[in-house]
Formats: structure tokens, C-alpha cells, sequence
């Protein structure tokens, strides 16, 4: 029998259960301050605190404002605003200070360490409805959630909206991302703008950056989303500092974001809060807000690499067969994932039978096409000792996940990368979470493309691996948005809410004047050591070679790629701006990797290596060569003796990176 590696460590001080024994009321504005006391939200309902009015709270850091009085309430269909006319109750304290293992991460333990208060509120108005808000500051920032008790006046909740508002202190340098609707994939370009000239008609994805300067970078995202809407910002009408929020809609019901049964509990409303931007990158607020492990056993999911035969098209070189969706050329992509030391084949779309609707739906999972004789190739994999994961459209799961979830699992298949959900209204939110429990219970793991933020979810299901939600490499086929500028911007954005599949491993590395997009052996601008890097910045499970097995043949870059992990026992982010470059150290046991990352713009950078135990270590260094700026492919492979006192020096070409093994 094996224990699960979730099973949560508790501190010996245990002041999680200590502080809720012991909660008390407060007296004065209810108000919660982070344990190192840096940050601090207080909340109110008028001009004063028994004055009854308008809930609102506001947000600081270090002494300055972060967020000035912001409104908050909810929606109701047919009903007044609830927050309105509210009066405090009664504010209970409590505190917690728990580690917990992961299965994967950026760290491993991980401390979940916060203050917390839950306010509850009643009208003074005739039908006196009654509204909790719960709180938690950590050292990284702070997060609240509404609860609607159970009462004779709200028996069903049926929210229209939320009216969430988050008014910052002052002007912002902001990094957007704008979508076209509440029906889309997340993947779209990342913009730079200032908080007063955003678009009131614009809808602004989370996560939500911001600068403000002389005071904090924060990003505003969502943790734990159960039965609910996923939320989304724009940017109000009449107030220039402010942002709103906005729920999805049910698609049978449009004007309507959350139905449910009293009680009913909102997300968590995250605001991540830290002096500089790399800091946010470390955070674990995220899955910290969410529950613990509830998978028994976890010794199944194993975090790791795989071959990918959908974004090189297919393709293999100087081979007897004809490259395609069939079973040679997938033998052949399994035999490269063995001798590159790969855990896992992913075969994408096209292998099940059927496949006539929109984006190859409407298939039969539980048969593959005559070309692909899925029980070889299956026992090909077993003689490998490389692990298979399959393709599916989402409606198709849908329809059949009862049947063909428990065939898998007969057949030996890891798991199921599934795609083109492209919402997150309440209904699609709860199917995600029921696709990963009954996953669990087939010992599948599972990867959403076409997918909504991450929520952390992966905390309970950590079968859940990596999930898109990003415009990624496979956008350099059709276009040319791909660059090493928005490369850069999502650490600091969407790598915020959790993993990203974004899918890296171009091999074939071109200038930006001599890039055009092509479906067939696609290229990529940037370097390949800026490719090298993306395996340490980016923080995914599931890490792709998405390149064809033979444009890895007899290049010294490959060795990297054999030995980088997909999961991680520690994370420092050593420098960084949006857009502009950034350099991350992550540890996996006694070794240390460390990625670079460059936008446009040619520089040298100095990083310490005090992050170093004190013995000496060796390290193998990748770096863009001399002339990468012309020859992208080129790198130079160099070893070197290192300890804690060593500060090296990073040179990144235009559209540059270096990655580095420590060990």
C-alpha cells in the first residue's frame, strides 16, 4: 500500500488548529495582516464601522495603499444588491501555518502560512439577508471569497453578477490580456498599457498584472472556482483606477453566471502583492487556497517529458514509411522518446475512429482508425518502457467518459490530453472537476488544452498535470505572434495562476526576418538556448519535445532536455521584467537548473549563485553563440567549477537565452 505523497505534514506549532480554537472577535474596522506584517486589508460599511452601508475593503503594503476603498457585493436576480446597507455581526480571527507535500510544482514542500478573519454581515433593511466574507493575508498577498448562508430569504442563489471591484491607489503600468469574449481559449496577445487608457468595452483575462510604481507589482487572479463562473476584469466607465468584475454566463441562460443551492461559497479573489515581479512567480497562493490531496494513492502520476506528433505535422525524415497518423510513424516517435530518455508519447488528434464534426469531434474513443493499430503501438510502448497519452475532443469525452475512461486504463494508456472546452461558465467549470475525479479513479492523468486559467485545482487532483490557457509555440504554424517578447511576458502573467503547457522544444530557430509561418516542419523565432530555457521557466508536469525525432538527432542540446525536470522541489526567480528578460533557478533534489530567458533586446546580466549549498559543483552551461544573432541554432557548450561565491555571467542575444545544469 503505498501513502500518498499528499499527505500534509503539519508544522509542530500547528497554528492552524491552534488559532481556530482560539478565535476571537475583534473589536474596530475587521482587519487582517499578513504573518510578517507587510500587508494589510481592512474592511468597512460606511463612514464608519457601525455605520451601516456599503461593503468595501481596501489593501496595503509596507504602509503605502495598494488598493483604495473598493466596493463589494453581489447580484441577485430579482433581488437588491447584496453588500449594500449591511452592518458588521460579528469578525472571528484565526490563523494557519501548515506544509504539505505535492506530486509536482515549483516546490515541494510547500508552506501555507496566512491570518485570516470571516466577517459576517446582515442587512438592516426589512428582509435583514445575511452575506459572510472570509479573508486570508499571506506574506505574498491577500484573498477573500463571499459565502451566502443558508436563510429563508435566499434559498436559491441565482447571481447575476458580482460587483468585485478593485480600485488601485494610483495610475498603473498594466500587462493585459484582452479576449473577444467569454468563449475562447485564453490564447491571445499580452499587451503594455496604462490602467487609466484600458477599454471600458475591453474583457481582461486573469491573471491581471499590474505596476504600480514606488509601491508594488501585483496580479489580480482567482483560486478554487467550485460550482461557480470563472471571472474576468474590465475597466469601469467613471473611475480611471478601477477595475470590475465580470462573471461568465451559462450559455442556456445568459443573463444569469451562478445558480445553486444556499450556502453557496464564491472563489477566492487573489491579490498577489510583492515588491518586484519575480517574486509573484514564486508564489503558492494559489494552490494554497485550495483543498488538500483527495487521491488516496498518488504513486501513479508521475510527472515528466513527452514526444508530441502533432505540431512538427507528423514528420520524420530519411525513413522507410510514409510519416502520417499511422502506426509506423508512431512507433517511430515512441522509439525516439525511449532513446531520449522521454517518460511519455503523446499521439494527438486523428488516431479514433470517426472524426467528422468541427476540430475532429464527433469520434469514437473506443476504436482507433485502421491506420493506427493502437494495440501495436501500445505493446511497442510497453517493450520501451514509454508511457502513451491520447488525444480527445472534449465533446467526445463527454459523451463517453463512463465507457471509454475504464477501457484506457484496460489498455494501458497514462493519460488523456483532452481539448477546445473554450469557456469557463459554471456548467464547463464543474465538468473540468468532474473529468479529473473520474480520471482518478481510472489512474488517468489528464492535460486541458483549449482551456480556461488554472485555479489550482491540481492541489486536489494533482493527476491533473498541466492544463494550455496560453497562445503558445503552436501559433508559429499560422503566424508570427509567437515572439520572444510575449515569451517573456508569461511568467509573469499567465504562469502566475498555475502550469502551462505551451508546448516548447523548436529546434529549427530563425531570425525574426527570415521567419514565416508554415504548417509543415514549422520554425521558430528566438535562439535555442531561449528553447533550452523554457524548460526551467516555464513551470509544467507535462513538459512537450514538440520538435520531429530527427531535428533533435546528434545535437548536444538534446542531453539538456533528458535531464531537465517537470516538477520541482524549489523555485527562485533571481531577476526579470515583463517582456523584457527573466532568469529562473529551480531545484529538483541536489541539482540546480537555471533558465534565461531574452525579449528583443541583446543584454549581459550578472546572477549570484549564493542560492548554492556550500560544497562545489559543476556546471554545464548552454549559451547562445557568438553569432546567434544570426544563426539562432547556435550554442556553446562550455562546463565550469562553481560555488555559493561564484556570480556568473549571463550574455543573451536578440531573442536570446542560456540554460545551465547545476550538479
Amino acid at each position: 500500500m503505498h501513502a500518498s505523497i499528499c499527505e500534509t505534514l503539519l508544522l509542530a506549532s500547528s497554528a492552524l488548529t491552534l488559532s481556530l480554537l482560539s478565535a476571537r472577535a475583534q473589536t474596530g474596522a475587521p482587519r487582517v495582516t499578513s504573518p510578517n506584517g507587510q500587508i494589510e486589508m481592512v474592511l468597512s460599511t460606511g463612514a464608519a464601522t457601525d455605520t451601516a452601508g456599503q461593503l468595501a475593503y481596501e489593501v496595503s503594503f509596507q504602509g503605502k495603499p495598494v488598493l483604495a476603498r473598493s466596493e463589494l457585493g453581489l447580484d441577485i436576480q430579482g433581488q437588491r444588491l447584496l453588500g449594500d446597507r449591511v452592518k458588521i455581526i460579528s469578525v472571528t480571527s484565526s490563523s494557519g501555518d501548515e506544509t504539505y507535500r505535492m506530486v509536482h510544482g515549483k516546490s515541494n514542500p510547500v508552506r501555507d502560512q496566512y491570518n485570516a478573519i470571516r466577517v459576517e454581515l446582515a442587512e438592516t433593511e426589512r428582509l435583514a439577508r445575511r452575506l459572510n466574507l472570509e479573508a486570508r493575508a499571506y506574506n505574498d498577498g491577500i484573498a477573500f471569497r463571499y459565502v451566502v448562508p443558508d436563510q429563508r430569504s435566499i434559498k436559491e442563489l441565482r447571481l447575476a453578477s458580482e460587483r468585485t471591484s478593485f480600485r488601485l491607489a494610483k495610475d498603473a503600468t498594466t500587462y493585459p490580456l484582452v479576449l473577444r469574449g467569454y468563449r475562447t481559449s485564453y490564447e491571445d496577445d499580452y499587451a503594455k498599457r496604462p490602467l487609466s487608457g484600458l477599454n471600458p468595452n475591453d474583457l481582461i483575462a486573469l491573471p491581471f498584472l499590474a505596476e504600480l510604481p514606488g509601491i508594488a507589482w501585483v496580479a489580480i487572479t482567482e483560486a478554487h472556482i467550485d460550482n461557480y463562473a470563472g471571472m474576468y476584469l474590465s475597466h469601469s466607465r467613471s473611475e480611471a483606477r478601477t477595475l470590475e468584475a465580470r462573471l461568465a454566463p451559462r450559455i442556456d441562460e445568459p443573463g444569469l453566471a451562478v445558480s445553486g443551492q444556499t450556502p453557496v461559497t464564491s472563489p477566492w479573489r487573489v491579490i498577489m502583492i510583492a515588491p518586484e515581479p519575480g517574486r509573484l512567480i514564486e508564489s503558492n497562493m494559489v494552490i494554497n487556497l485550495n483543498p488538500p490531496c483527495a487521491i488516496a494513492d498518488t504513486s501513479w502520476i508521475k510527472p515528466g517529458k513527452t514526444a508530441w506528433d502533432w505540431w512538427s505535422g507528423s514528420q520524420a525524415k530519411n525513413v522507410s514509411f510514409q510519416p502520417g497518423m499511422n502506426t509506423e510513424t508512431m512507433v517511430h516517435y515512441i522509439d525516439f522518446a525511449a532513446s531520449a530518455g522521454l517518460e511519455y508519447m503523446l499521439i494527438d488528434a486523428g488516431w479514433a475512429a470517426g472524426g467528422t464534426g468541427p476540430n475532429d469531434s464527433g469520434s469514437d474513443l473506443s476504436k482507433s482508425r485502421p491506420q493506427v493499430n493502437l494495440e501495436q503501438i501500445l505493446k511497442h510502448a510497453r517493450s520501451k518502457n514509454v508511457g502513451v497519452w491520447l488525444w480527445a475532443h472534449w465533446t467526445d469525452i463527454d459523451r463517453q467518459m463512463d465507457e471509454v475512461f475504464p477501457l484506457f486504463r484496460e489498455w494501458g494508456i497514462v493519460g488523456v490530453k483532452i481539448d477546445f472546452m473554450d469557456r469557463d461558465d459554471q456548467w464547463m467549470v464543474n465538468w473540468y472537476r468532474r473529468v479529473v475525479k473520474k480520471a482518478a479513479e481510472h489512474r488517468l492523468m489528464i492535460d486541458f488544452h483549449g482551456a480556461f486559467k488554472p485555479d489550482g485545482l491540481r492541489r486536489t487532483y494533482p493527476n491533473l498535470l498541466t492544463r494550455e490557457g496560453v497562445m503558445g509555440m503552436e501559433y508559429s504554424k499560422w503566424s508570427a505572434r509567437v515572439t520572444p517578447e510575449h515569451n517573456v511576458i508569461l511568467p509573469f502573467t499567465r504562469m502566475l495562476a498555475g502550469p502551462m503547457d505551451y508546448t516548447p522544444g523548436g529546434f529549427d530557430n530563425v531570425t525574426r526576418e527570415e521567419f514565416v509561418p508554415r504548417n509543415r516542419f514549422p520554425t521558430v523565432m528566438g535562439t535555442r538556448a531561449h528553447q533550452l530555457a523554457m524548460y526551467v521557466v516555464y513551470e509544467s508536469a507535462l513538459q512537450m519535445l514538440s520538435d520531429y525525432p530527427e531535428a533533435y538527432a546528434g545535437q548536444k542540446e538534446l542531453e539538456f532536455l533528458r535531464v531537465v525536470p517537470a516538477a520541482w522541489d524549489e523555485t527562485r526567480v533571481l531577476n526579470g521584467l515583463p517582456g523584457e528578460y527573466v532568469t529562473i533557478a529551480r531545484r529538483r533534489g541536489n541539482d540546480w537548473f537555471v533558465g534565461s530567458m531574452n525579449g528583443w533586446t541583446a543584454r549581459e546580466l550578472e546572477i549570484s549563485l549564493n542560492f548554492l549549498g556550500p560544497r562545489e559543483y559543476m556546471a554545464e552551461i548552454y549559451a547562445d553563440g557568438p553569432d546567434a544573432e544570426k544563426n539562432p541554432k547556435q550554442t556553446i557548450r562550455e562546463e565550469k567549477r562553481v560555488t555559493a561565491a561564484t556570480r556568473l555571467k549571463i550574455k543573451m542575444a536578440s531573442g536570446g537565452g542560456q540554460a545551465i545544469r547545476i550538479r
